[in-house]
């Protein structure tokens, strides 16, 4: 995936768009809004009758002042009725870092706390700091957190703060309308600046778009009253795919027709790219090396695509080792044989690169225009370039086209990015640009595979050696978590990771292999040692021998559901342990928990053994989840998924008995 950044100059001009706050709001620095008596005595949530809090109102100044930079000034309002209130309103996370595209900084930042009585309280700036924190749906992220002083059920508080989206401009921006409270009124207020030949657009998604109210001075508002709560859940949609939110934007355009939108962009793209795809002589030399005695289609691309990775530095990834001013000085790669010859580039120089040398071995190699999933769910139907502006590359091989991106450094040859899968993508031409769909790689390319070779002692504790290795998204996913982080990080992280699975588990000579190693998997392996694995009852053990799902609880916890359930791509689970039994132990009962099925959606296959000497316990796991067409649910579908989740869960928890022999047990410490 490469974002088409040189394109903006060429489809907007050079567009510069403002949107500021009218003079009837407030700003960061003004003074605090008069507290309205009835706010105070209010008894009751308006918009969701059990709700524990609801905001009373949230006003957002929207600024593009400075180059940039967009400014999104806040003011928020919440009135807390209950305990259960209290105790989720009395902490707030302000999320900053890399989100929505661009560079968040949170500044400003200022709260306070209006008793029941009316007695206000301040919260004091040394009380604000930064954190780590991790979201319903497994996202990790920074925020700016601060306890509110004071609060009790029937206070009202307030906090406001300036959120600064460093490298964007306002020619697309992005308002929420929805909060974890419901809302009883959000309003927006924007100017936007008179470029001629623009005019400013707004489109709604997940809920009808508000009037859009002309102010003094050229200033407009949209206020939406009475939100729900928007709710996170495991295994869900993206926020944006859920969330209620309003899409500003400006066109020159009243009417436009999405077939011929699509292909006069596809034509675009085509046209502003054309030099970069451009073969000459040394480009097809490099092919014809590249491409040896290699006789299958599949063999000449894999070749290809493994050159164009092992001759080229990728300067904008993490592990390049480079740092910004060396990527500053890197001149700009104006053709495929520039990178080539240079020897280094961005991830689009190549996948370009690679795109002309597939051309030259004979191929029909296009650029694949593509949405990413873990944003939203694109809609060709909103004819606008702005969910799809990012490429790959597409090949035709036969009748079908295949999919490329390795400008990408751990993205598989034959797979994408798992947000560009399952997606519609335009192929860019000069004549006739074509819709066609990204496939879904099949759950055997993400895999993880885990092994164990464990001793059990007779008091229950566990120890031996693990190894657990990751292969494709699985792979990928994880590389990029730990490319930028020292050894000693990496260790700690994955330490923190089998802590909050096992948190009596003491693990020691970890090893983590091939973090930015484009092919091979990713590998831990670590000593572990955990007292009380196994529970001692007289002359009894009890077992769990799933030892990789031990502490792991059920995959859905509540009955309703209110939002899809969604999978980020299908995967493969194996697991093999072995387990030495305590001296004098034996097989009281072992049976092995049944294999659960759901046809082609998913497999689970679990077995006990022990070896012929009776010594050794082998327990094999083996699970399979989504297909090339399945990895979204609905939520009517919800309660059978949840069934075979929880039917899992429970074999994985399936506990045998050893018993200890009399002889032995005479002989036991605990005797």
């Amino acid at each position: 995936m490469k974002p088409l950044i040189s394109l903006i100059g060429l489809l907007l001009g050079a567009v510069c768009l403002t949107l500021v706050l009218c003079t009837g709001a407030l700003a960061a620095g003004d003074d605090w809004k008069p507290v309205d008596p009835a706010e105070l005595a209010l008894k009751a949530p308006v918009v969701e009758k059990d709700a524990d809090a609801e905001a009373l109102s949230w006003e957002v100044r929207v600024d593009d002042g400075d180059v940039g930079e967009l400014v999104l000034t806040h003011y928020l309002r919440v009135k807390v009725f209950t305990e259960r209130g209290r105790e989720s309103q009395s902490k707030v996370d302000l999320p900053f870092g890399k989100l929505f595209g661009s560079n968040i900084k949170i500044k400003d930042i200022a709260a306070r706390t209006i008793k029941p009585d009316g007695t206000i309280v301040e919260l004091k700036k040394e009380d604000v700091f930064e954190r780590d924190v991790i979201k319903a749906s497994g996202v990790k992220m920074k925020a700016k957190s601060f306890a509110m002083p004071s609060v009790e059920p029937g206070s009202i508080i307030e906090y406001r703060w300036r959120e600064v989206r460093v490298n964007q401009s306002a020619n697309y921006v992005r308002l929420q309308f929805q909060r974890d409270i419901p809302v009883q009124s959000v309003k927006y207020y924007l100017k936007p600046y008179p470029f001629p030949g623009l005019s400013m657009r707004a489109r709604m998604f997940h809920g009808t778009l508000p009037p859009i109210v002309k102010e003094k001075n050229g200033f407009y508002s949209a206020t939406l009253t009475n939100l729900a709560a928007y709710h996170q859940e495991p295994h869900m949609p993206p926020e944006d795919e859920v969330r209620t939110w309003m899409l500003v934007y400006y066109t020159a355009e009243d009417k436009i027709v999405p077939d011929k939108f699509w292909k006069d962009y596809g034509k675009t793209i085509y046209e502003a790219n054309k030099s970069r795809l451009k073969v000459n002589d040394e480009i097809r030399q490099a092919a014809t090396t590249a491409v040896g005695d290699a006789t299958t289609p599949e063999e000449k691309l894999e070749r290809l695509f493994n050159f164009v990775r092992s001759k080229v530095k990728n300067v904008n990834d993490d592990a390049s080792g480079m740092s910004l001013e060396e990527r500053a000085k890197i001149k700009e790669n104006k053709s495929p044989s520039d990178t080539l010859k240079r020897g280094m580039g961005d991830g689009g120089d190549i996948d370009l690169l690679f795109a002309a040398l597939a051309t030259a071995a004979g191929f029909d190699a296009r650029m694949a225009l593509v949405s990413d999933r873990s944003d939203i769910f694109f809609d060709p139907g909103f004819a606008n370039r702005y969910f799809i502006s990012s490429y790959n590359i597409a090949v035709k091989v036969g009748d079908s086209w295949r999919f490329y991106d390795p400008g990408l450094m751990y993205v598989p040859f034959g797979m994408l990015r798992w947000q560009e899968e399952g997606q519609d993508v335009l192929l860019a031409d000069s004549k006739e640009p074509v819709w066609v769909k990204t496939p879904v790689s099949a759950p055997g390319k993400s895999a993880i595979k885990r092994t164990g070779k464990l001793n059990l002692s007779e008091d229950g504790t566990l120890e031996g050696d693990v190894r657990i290795e990751y292969t494709g998204h699985l792979a990928a996913d994880r590389k990029e978590e730990n490319d930028e982080e020292s050894v000693e990080q990496r260790e700690q992280r994955l330490l923190a990771e089998v802590k909050a699975q096992m948190s009596t588990a003491e693990v020691s000579q970890v090893r983590i292999e091939n973090v930015t190693d484009p092919v091979k998997p990713l590998v831990y392996s670590y000593h572990v040692r955990v007292p009380g694995y196994a529970q001692r009852t007289g002359k009894r053990l009890f077992l769990r021998p799933a030892f990789f799902e031990y502490g792991v609880g059920p995959l859905f916890s509540t009955s309703d559901r209110r939002n899809l359930v969604y999978f980020h791509y299908p995967w493969t689970e194996t697991d093999a342990v072995e387990i030495n039994l305590p001296a004098g132990f034996s097989l009281d009962n072992a049976d092995s928990p049944a294999p659960i099925g759901a046809g082609k959606l998913s497999q689970y296959m679990p077995k006990i053994l022990i070896t012929e000497d009776q010594r050794t316990l082998i327990y094999k796991r083996n699970f399979t989840f989504g297909t090339e067409d399945v990895i979204v649910f609905s939520t009517q579908v919800y309660p059978a998924l949840k069934e075979y989740f929880d039917l899992m869960n429970k074999a994985d928890n399936h506990t045998i008995t050893l018993k200890q022999g009399a002889a032995t047990a005479a002989n036991s410490p605990s005797n």
